[in-house]
């Protein structure tokens, strides 16, 4: 959430720049005095109102300066470098700029009302500050700002204002549509303070602060920035800053360093992308596939230092990932400042991250794990793939809502673990899907669901292992090591015949409900709820609080089986088969204990088919169920179950997971029919105990 400052400071600054807007001066003014003769026979000019310079075709060197009061617009259709400082103001009448430095102990620089342009570079002019020195900058310096000097002398350029400083400088408020451009290694640098409503394209060839603890920065209508250089993002203690346009790179070596103060925040909604179109002045890229592919002398390779900075990508409206590539085109490092980064996805529909981050320096990402912990935003549609190694030492949370998915056709994905810090907190959805590389998670709280679905094991480890979301396995095998348990899921699902869930030598303890078409490898000890479907690999104990649901296959189980607790016959359907293995043993050792009520031998009523449970059938230690007689009925049907020598009880049907209206309806239907029954009975034969899950017949 925005802090009340930013956006008071947002509020103002944009009601300022617009006012400003409507109010600036043509780009030629009536009457203005034309000084085009000065500027070629290099004399000093004292401007005395508005005042034009006609620039012919080629480069004008003019080494003299601008002084006195009114305002500068240079047209035509060359290039005017200027040489020497200049220094002029606005005539007092039409000065209204005022500048405040709130902050207290940690003060920076806001401006409101700002002055109308003292410079106007029009379309088809170049403008150009320097040459290649320490001196060429027109300004006027009036304020007693913190750590950098604030321009007076604020700008519109339609044309080109090219910036050949090796100086630090400020320019004052930007407006226009055309091109400020500062050369490649020039190692000045230059300071965007404030509120510009600038809406042309930005080259930055050496270094641009956009923000300082000193100021913050906004550039709302800024439609490109072509970075081959270094362009910086800073807040002032407290304010939020967000970047929304998108930037380019077409030259190795270029980055983007965000740095912010406690309580400062940086939001960058567009994306990074690499450019071989377009130049400087409409810079675009051909086919984003390419951000994805190294080119030659890795020209396409771009990357972010995240320093103790919050940043967050996308603010919930885009889908655009603001760093698209691999570890050979796009580096990420967050590195550890006044604090720890942290990095938050906020995007509204899917988005893959397709390179690492880490800690290093610069390119070199994997040099040091990155210092700083990562964000899943709580968006709608936010859904978020990491298809590379990951080499961050923090937390990774999965916000409510929101998708985290490890692994995807265009690479396997995985997390660092093995310390305190190298947490999942996931209370949205996490998703396993890598092809080749294995998959080690060892601390995964939240309230959120876990779901296995790639070719390659993942396992869990350790008693971290504490998620309470429902676990899925569609794919491959999900391992439980060292402690690690499932005891917390509300359910796991194993959902088709390849899925496989390998419990290890200390065995499954299903808690709540165990239920799918997969494979369990080791022992299970049943305490909640399991679906017959099943294949256990090893032993099955069901305890006295346990439940077995029949569905359409039985349970298979190699290992010792013990039984106890209660069998659920609802899903057995209207016609089942003369013959129904419930508990298919492929064991040699015989089967011990017995359902709750089901002895062996006991009569079972399913539809209209009276059944004897045995749990000496099949080879000799399953346990079946076989029809011995059917019962007819006045309405020609039988209930589904039926207790020898009760009431007609409708069961209800007992499954790993809650489907439809659960099994509410069916106590509804019991209790309407019981006061239906019950008169009858008890005037006939004296009232009949009503059956349970199952009823038995002795």
């Amino acid at each position: 959430m925005r802090s009340h400052t930013h956006k008071t400071a947002a509020a103002v600054g944009a009601l300022a720049a617009a006012a400003w807007m409507l109010t600036a001066p043509p780009a030629t003014a009536a009457g203005a005095r034309d000084v085009t003769a000065d500027v070629l026979a290099d004399r000093d000019v004292t401007l005395t109102g508005d005042t034009v310079v006609t620039v012919p075709s080629g480069t004008t060197t003019y080494d003299g300066v601008f002084r006195g009061e009114g305002t500068l617009t240079v047209r035509g259709g060359g290039t005017l470098v200027l040489t020497r400082d200049s220094d002029f103001t606005l005539p007092a009448s039409r000065q209204r700029q005022r500048v405040s430095i709130p902050g207290g102990n940690h003060p920076y620089v806001t401006t409101s009302a700002p002055d109308p342009p003292a410079i106007t570079v029009v379309r088809g002019a170049t403008l150009q500050y320097g040459n290649g020195g320490t001196t060429g900058l027109i300004g006027h310096f009036p304020y007693n700002t913190p750590a950098f000097r604030l321009n007076q002398d604020n700008i519109r350029v339609d044309g080109t204002l090219r910036l050949s400083l090796r100086s630090a400088y400020n320019l004052g408020t930007v407006s226009g549509s055309g091109l400020l451009t500062q050369p490649r290694f020039l190692w000045g640098t230059w300071d965007l303070s404030g509120t510009h409503p600038f809406s042309g394209v930005i080259d930055n060839g050496t270094q641009v602060n956009a923000g300082r603890p000193e100021y913050a920065t906004s550039l709302p209508n800024v439609r490109k920035v072509l970075n081959q250089g270094t362009w910086t993002v800073d807040t002032p203690l407290g304010r939020t800053v967000t970047m929304g346009m998108d930037f380019y790179q077409r030259e190795y070596g270029s980055d983007i360093n965000v740095q912010s103060r406690p309580g400062g925040k940086v939001i960058l909604t567009g994306q990074y992308s690499w450019s071989d179109r377009g130049g400087d002045t409409d810079p675009s890229l051909s086919d984003p596939a390419l951000n994805w592919t190294p080119a030659r002398k890795n020209v396409n390779k771009r990357g972010t230092n995240i320093k103790g900075a919050d940043v967050q990508w996308g603010d919930g409206t885009t889908h655009r990932i603001f760093m698209p590539g691999t570890a050979e085109t796009v580096y990420i490092n967050l590195l550890a400042a006044r604090s720890r980064s942290r990095l938050t996805f906020d995007y509204d529909g899917p988005v893959t991250l397709g390179a690492p981050i880490g800690g290093g320096k610069y390119h070199d990402t994997l040099s040091a794990p990155g210092a700083g912990d990562i964000v899943i935003a709580g968006t709608r549609g936010n859904d978020v793939t990491f298809a590379a190694r990951q080499y961050y030492d923090g937390s990774t949370t999965v916000e409510k809502g929101a998708v985290l998915r490890l692994g995807s056709a265009q690479g396997d994905g995985s997390l660092l673990t093995g310390t305190a810090r190298r947490r999942v907190v996931n209370d949205g959805r996490l998703v396993v899907a890598n092809a080749r590389t294995p998959v080690l998670l060892a601390q995964v709280s939240g309230s959120g669901a876990f779901a296995q679905s790639g070719a390659a094991t993942t396992t869990l480890t350790g008693s971290a292992v504490t998620y309470t979301g429902t676990t899925t396995v569609t794919k491959g095998t999900l391992a439980l090591r060292q402690g690690a348990t499932l005891v917390h899921s509300k359910a796991i699902r194993l959902t088709s015949s390849g899925a496989r869930l390998d419990a290890g030598a200390a065995g499954l303890r299903v808690a709540t409900a165990l239920s799918g078409k997969g494979t369990v490898k080791g022992a299970v000890t049943n305490e909640g709820v399991v679906a017959s479907g099943l294949t256990v690999v090893g032993g099955y104990t069901q305890r006295a609080q346990g439940e077995l649901v029949l569905r359409d296959r039985p349970l298979k189980v190699t290992g010792v089986v013990r039984l106890g607790g209660e069998l659920d016959l609802a899903a057995a359907g209207a016609d089942p088969p003369r013959e129904i293995t419930v508990l298919d043993h492929a064991g040699s050792a015989r089967t011990t204990g017995v359902f709750k009520g089901l002895e062996e031998g006991t009569k079972v009523e399913l539809a209209d088919t009276t059944y004897r449970i045995s749990y000496k059938g099949g080879d000799g230690n399953d346990v079946v169920l076989s029809a011995v007689a059917a019962r007819a009925t006045p309405s020609g049907r039988a209930p589904a179950v039926s207790g020898g020598a009760g009431p007609v009880a409708e069961p209800r049907t007992a499954s790993a997971e809650s489907d439809g209206l659960g099994w509410w309806p069916y106590l509804l239907s019991v209790g309407l029919l019981i006061g239906l029954v019950l008169p009858v009975t008890m005037r006939g034969k004296g009232g009949r105990r009503r059956g349970g899950r199952h009823a038995s017949q002795g």
